[in-house]
């Protein structure tokens, strides 16, 4: 039998069709009782709700809702608590994959988001065809995707504009705080006397809905001016108000894959920069091609009028290159770029084929630099030597100057990869008595060996006397010996601020490190990596007569040491005597089935919250007793055993470098 639909349903569907065609209907739907109308708000599609939300008058807020958390304020108009359920829904509806990576607190600006940068990504996959040959605000946005925002009916010739991608742009750019451009749509014209850049967000002058309708004026002669390698090439964050759309603060810009090669897109960009230097406090190039000419013109593009700063706090270059055949060139016009940031904050050279004159005139610009950097990342580079015969200046020198105030104020150090020897380590101890708030060192993937550790322990000895911050410490992969790490754990386990976080992973330590880990253990380490050190079933077993009471651990890896069921049978003491425990990965220890006894009876008299204990690649099949583990074994309705595969265990494991 058919269900007849009733009244209130038909009503709705007529009120849906005259929202949808015309403005004339709204100010009687205000005047409907709240039942019905909130009814009515549930059913809407994304337009007519957008519609109906933005023209509601305040005053019938109080009628219609009374949550406590809604603000009455000119500036939050359309955020009532109803209104944000019907947008989280209509989200849901259309991405339901994306739902659960965000909780936003207004979902009818990330749902306008969203549909902007759908609409953007749509419109550069037919820019990008041969056969393209007019304007972007001109092309057309799909069926389907107007389907989803109600526009499902033919309009006829005055809503033709519907169909734009102008009008998208226009009506709903204004919600958009981060978008992501690809190679067509960021292109530099002729205009007039000048160049115009065809983006989103550019303008001090113009709000939000004007500057969107610049973007979509371009002719169709892209193919001859890119010089972008690869799509998603620029990220824009900022804050806009939903009401005016005046954009209030364009804070990062983000350019994947540029060659700046092109002197008109070089200018073009640079415009970009200048238009929006007084907010703008992130810049990052991500595997880019630059020049000197190119950094020189973007320091002059951010400084500020009428003074040589930056307002720049966040400056990032990864997995790029300089253009010169000359390095020391390139860093001369980022030195002069880095001692003009008054406000600099972090700064990540990462992955760039840096040698030791580019990192060391780096730490020479910061040494008497103003800012007050708190990240320096010079990872995955090549400067050994970087700091050999260095000239430190002692540190009275330095501190009756005032200099030297970046590296004061250092609190993260990261220089994994840098292929740095046993020699750097010694220099470096002299660079880091000038960090005296650093909290995290990593000094990861470089074999400074042995001799390297040992010059670095008086330098934590001595930091722990004068009360320094540091707390993470990464050796992961320095071709570390046991001899070594005794001596690294011994001392450690004096200081008078213990550390907070060790990774030795990956160095090949043997059994007989389990001797130096006696007394670590009763330091407050909470997250302890000892990943693929060779542990073997003799070094869980010396573990084993460790006096172990309630330690202060929160996560530990112990995974690829080849313990067999002697890992099992530490962890199943270290989860009873771990209290904070969390997080625990004992994957690839090639552990026997019957581990698991050892594992589930620990579990079950633990006194600590465990989230997770990975087991995964060890040598067990699956067995239908599992499940019923994993059932008993939840935290928060999720398993906390994670069990090796039918697949996994059937794949041969070798941990062998």
């Amino acid at each position: 039998m058919v269900k007849v639909p009733s009244l209130v349903s038909l009503s709705i569907d007529v009120v849906k069709r005259e929202l949808l065609h015309g403005d004339d209907f709204i100010p009687h739907i205000y005047e409907l009782p709240p039942e019905l109308f909130n009814s009515l708000v549930k059913c809407l599609p994304p337009s007519t709700l957008q519609k109906l939300q933005t023209e509601m008058p305040f005053k019938t807020y109080d009628d219609y809702e009374s949550t406590s958390d809604y603000i009455k304020s000119s500036r939050k108009r359309g955020r009532s608590g109803n209104f944000n359920k019907a947008w989280k829904e209509l989200f849901t509806l259309r991405w339901p994959d994306l739902v659960d990576r965000m909780e936003p607190d207004d979902w009818q600006q990330i749902y306008w988001e969203t549909h902007v940068q759908n609409c953007l990504d749509e419109a550069a996959e037919l820019a990008l065809l041969p056969s393209f040959g007019g304007c972007l605000g001109e092309i057309q946005i799909s069926e389907k995707i107007l389907r989803y925002i109600g526009y499902v009916d033919h309009m006829g010739n005055a809503a033709s504009d519907y169909l734009k991608l102008s009008y998208h742009c226009q009506h709903f750019g204004y919600y958009a705080r981060c978008l992501r451009l690809q190679n067509v749509l960021c292109v530099v014209e002729s205009c007039g006397n000048g160049f115009r850049i065809d983006i989103g967000f550019m303008s001090e002058e113009l709000d939000n809905r004007s500057v969107m309708s610049v973007f979509m004026h371009r002719c169709a002669s892209l193919k001859e001016k890119t010089t972008f390698e690869e799509l998603q090439v620029t990220k824009l964050g900022c804050t806009v108000d939903p009401i005016c759309g005046t954009c209030i603060n364009i804070s990062t810009f983000e350019f994947h894959r540029i060659e700046v090669m092109d002197h008109l897109f070089a200018d073009g960009l640079c415009k970009l920069l200048s238009q929006n230097c007084k907010t703008l406090t992130s810049l990052k190039f991500i595997h880019c091609k630059l020049s000197s000419t190119f950094v020189d013109a973007i320091c002059e593009s951010l400084s500020l009028r009428g003074a040589e700063t930056h307002q720049i706090q966040h400056f990032s270059i990864s997995s790029s290159s300089f253009l010169e055949p000359d390095p020391v060139n390139s860093a001369h016009r980022l030195a002069s770029f880095l001692s003009s940031g008054r406000s600099l904050r972090s700064l990540k050279l990462c992955n760039n084929h840096l040698d030791w004159n580019f990192a060391r005139r780096v730490l020479s610009t910061l040494l008497d630099a103003s800012s007050s950097i708190s990240i320096l990342d010079l990872s995955e580079n090549n400067i050994t030597g970087w700091l050999l015969n260095f000239n430190w200046r002692s540190s009275a020198l330095l501190s009756s100057l005032g200099v030297a105030q970046s590296l004061q104020s250092l609190r993260v150090l990261n220089l994994r990869g840098n292929n740095l020897q046993k020699d750097d380590a010694s220099n470096l101890k002299y660079a880091l008595v000038q960090m005296p708030n650093l909290e995290t060192l990593d000094l990861s993937d470089n074999p400074i060996e042995d001799d390297g550790i040992r010059c670095l322990i008086p330098y934590i000895a001595e930091a722990s006397k004068t009360f320094s911050p540091l707390a993470h410490l990464n050796l992961e992969n320095c071709e570390l010996s046991h001899d070594g790490v005794t001596q690294l754990l011994n001392a450690l386990s004096t200081l008078r601020k213990p550390l907070n976080s060790l990774s030795i992973a990956d160095n090949g330590l043997g059994s007989q490190v389990a001797e130096a880990l006696r007394n670590f253990w009763s330091t407050s380490i909470q997250v302890f990596n000892l990943e693929g050190i060779g542990l073997g079933p003799s070094g869980f077993r010396k573990l084993q007569d460790v006096i172990m009471e309630d330690l202060m651990l929160v996560e530990i890896n112990i995974s690829k040491n080849r313990g067999g069921i002697e890992t099992s049978k530490f962890l199943s003491k270290l989860i009873q005597q771990a209290p904070k425990l969390i997080a625990v990965n004992a994957a690839y220890n090639l552990m026997p089935v019957e581990s698991l006894t050892f594992i589930c009876s620990a579990l079950k008299t633990a006194r600590g919250h465990l989230k997770q204990v990975d087991l995964t690649g060890n040598i067990w099949d699956y067995q239908p007793s599992h499940d019923a583990m994993l059932s008993e074994f939840q935290y928060n309705g999720k398993p906390i055993l994670i069990l090796p595969s039918s697949v996994a265990s059937n794949v041969h494991y070798d941990d062998d470098p």
